[in-house]
């Protein structure tokens, strides 16, 4: 088993600002995507749709805690892309497990949703 996609609904205030992120951040692609009859984009990666984003106002900030505590992804390219994150203005964390050979960078999109980046066998840059 493996994990196809993730979806994330942003309300319609941020479906772009949310889009522009991946596709800066993870230099994702927008893509075919059907006619769900609401707006929305399918990004790419490596040719398949990693992230569906569809448009809600029903999905926003509240006052409840979220279960869902962030989304990772394998990379390559660590010092690549947090010049991407730095670029946007993207707070972010660098951490380095010796052990297991992985930087790991984390940040937040625009949404708030975590967002882990693994780079098996590089360094942090510096």
């Amino acid at each position: 088993m493996k994990i196809d996609h993730i979806n994330i609904a942003a309300p319609p205030e941020l479906l772009e600002e949310v889009r522009d992120f991946y596709c800066a951040v993870l230099e994702l692609e927008v893509g075919a995507r059907p006619d769900f009859g609401i707006p929305g984009y399918w990004l790419y990666g490596d040719g398949h749709p990693l992230i569906h984003l569809i448009e809600s106002p029903n999905h926003g900030a509240g006052d409840k805690p979220y279960y869902l505590d962030h989304v990772a992804f394998g990379c390559s390219g660590v010092a690549a892309y947090i010049q991407r994150l730095e670029a946007r203005g993207v707070p972010h964390s660098v951490n380095h497990i010796e052990e297991f050979g992985i930087c790991q960078v984390f940040c937040h999109d625009p949404c708030g949703i975590g967002v882990e980046a693994n780079f098996s066998g590089e360094r942090p840059p510096g």
